[in-house]
């Protein structure tokens, strides 16, 4: 036996001594250890898988393993256009999850289940992308999903094969397969926080609202909600019909076009619904014999949520939310640009040159749009279409009884990730900026100050004592040196996350109010009386003099 084959052989065998396996109902599970921090890692393990037969359709349950499982693959991604680099890649076999344990683990230790963001069209839960280093080290198991994107998770019709929220429901296989499994990483199956940020925070949110069995025991919802504009949509059988005949093949018959699209290449399928410019939510399902469902009414309606009576909550936002949207904006069209317009969702037409006049003076008074105004700008779009729609959430929550902690992200720092990917140096926490301070990215490998740091272990404190006991500051230290109230109704008390941590009541509360306003007169209260109209406009009038 030459001496380099010995090596090898001895290297392998370390590797395998090295590597935990676990015991599971499933099968045999080995995982890796983690090279940046005292915890193992257990990649790629699949939770269900796609039917070949309906790959637009409902999950079925993975077949137990007939060996050892080997969990070292955190790369898999479903198929999707990449936000970056534009590429379109992915597989149906993508519904895997990863667990990342803590080398200190006693049984019982509390879990935090992460749903990714990206639209619902791109993004996966990896570690190149979500790197749990940083929570894991304060003592909890992090596991993070990936779910069915695009087309083949929120495509929704009229029948029960594709009755719609694949996706959805593919994140509720996941829970549950945590809820039956974790126990066995050490995990405590009763102390699980499931966490969203964007769109996965719209996941969150909806996983509140469903009818399905409730499969944790608190919640994060960072950046996100069911208010955002187009999280619900109702259902639409003319998808495959515009699918199918973008690529070729012409019929009137859902059935027809569904089995032509299930032996397309997902690649093309991606394209197309890339092309088509098909925009993935979650719907309102119709309920089907036999079919189970995940929503049947419109999330906006329901008044109060019963599953978060007594539930603790970790909301917030960012103070900038559309920051980069709005830089995008100005830059390739700097003659053009005008974020007001988007007004034309929710007002009449016949109110629309009224409505549109009032916003825009309160926001910009009568100066033209252009950076000079950049500012106010990115305040009317963030509160638009971001950091409103978020407080309607919060509000909702409060009146459902829920134990709220409330925070805004105000930090500008070295690992704001979204602002060091486009090389943008204004001030401002934008849309996943606060996503740098939480988890480690390749793009922010290596990058950050010592305050940077500082708040990074402020956030990831909070966050990991939020898992563990239901609240963010159990005890004033010198790390977290102020105790963060619970939000009330009455006082919607909140923590602003900055270079320092300080308390508020109420953020953006003159700019809230206005919008409460506006939504009760162009969107609860269509058709109201001109007395009402009156009112409504001498008091925004009051407001915009004391902003």
């Amino acid at each position: 036996m030459s001496f380099m084959f010995t090596l090898v052989l001895l290297l392998i065998q370390r590797v395998y001594s090295d590597s935990p396996i676990i015991e599971t109902p499933w099968g045999l599970i080995r995982g890796v250890p983690a090279d940046d921090g005292d915890y193992n890692m257990f990649l790629g393990i699949p939770y269900a898988r796609v039917d070949p037969e309906n790959p637009f359709g409902a999950a079925k349950p993975f077949p137990k393993f007939t060996g050892v499982f080997e969990a070292n693959n955190g790369t898999t991604i479903c198929p999707q256009r990449e936000e970056v680099s534009q590429e379109i890649r992915g597989t149906l076999d993508c519904l895997v999850l990863h667990i990342y344990v803590p080398d200190i683990t006693k049984n019982k230790t509390p879990v935090l289940v992460f749903v990714h963001g990206g639209f619902h069209d791109f993004g996966d839960g990896g570690p190149d992308t979500y790197g749990p280093n940083y929570l894991v080290r304060h003592g909890i198991i992090v596991v993070s999903i990936n779910y069915r994107l695009g087309p083949y998770g929120f495509m929704c019709l009229d029948i029960p094969e594709v009755s719609g929220n694949q996706g959805f429901k593919d994140q509720t296989m996941a829970l549950r397969w945590i809820k039956e499994n974790i126990e066995y990483f050490g995990g405590d199956s009763d102390k699980i926080t499931l966490y969203g940020q964007s769109s996965g925070a719209v996941s969150v949110e909806f996983h509140l609202l469903s009818e399905n069995e409730k499969l944790y025991n608190q919640a994060i919802v960072q950046s996100g909600g069911t208010y955002v504009w187009k999280a619900a949509k109702s259902t639409n059988n003319t998808l495959p019909l515009l699918l199918a005949s973008d690529l070729g093949f012409k019929t009137y018959d859902v059935y027809k076009a569904l089995a032509y699209l299930k032996g397309i290449e997902v690649e093309r399928v991606i394209e197309s619904a890339t092309r088509l410019k098909m925009q993935s939510s979650g719907c309102i399902e119709k309920k089907f014999n036999g079919v189970e469902g995940f929503l049947y009414v419109d999330p906006v309606t329901i008044k109060t949520l019963p599953k978060t009576k007594n539930l603790p909550l970790l909301v917030g936002i960012t103070d900038a939310e559309r920051l980069l949207y709005v830089i995008r904006g100005l830059t390739k069209n700097p003659l053009g640009y005008d974020p007001f317009k988007d007004l034309v969702r929710y007002v009449p037409q016949n109110e629309m040159s009224k409505a549109y006049d009032i916003v825009r003076r309160f926001y910009i008074g009568d100066a033209p749009i252009t950076i000079e105004v950049i500012d106010n700008l990115i305040d009317f779009d963030s509160d638009f279409k971001y950091t409103y729609p978020s407080e309607q959430s919060v509000m909702r929550f409060l009146k459902s009884e829920a134990k709220v902690y409330h925070f805004l992200f105000s930090y500008t720092g070295g690992r704001n990730q979204l602002k060091v990917r486009d090389n943008i140096t204004i001030g401002g926490a934008a849309h996943s900026d606060d996503v740098g301070y939480v988890f480690e990215t390749k793009r922010l490998r290596g990058k950050g100050s010592d305050v940077d740091f500082l708040v990074l272990d402020r956030m990831t404190k909070m966050w990991a004592n939020f898992v563990k006991y239901g609240n963010p500051t159990p005890d004033v230290t010198d790390l977290l040196p102020i105790a963060w109230p619970l939000a009330t109704t009455q006082r919607l008390h909140y923590l602003n996350i900055d270079k320092e941590l300080s308390l508020g009541i109420r953020p953006f509360h003159n700019r809230f109010a206005f919008w409460d306003l506006f939504y009760l007169h162009y969107v609860n209260n269509a058709g109201v009386l001109n007395s009402i109209k009156f009112i409504l406009l001498f008091v925004l009038g009051v407001l915009h003099c004391i902003v």
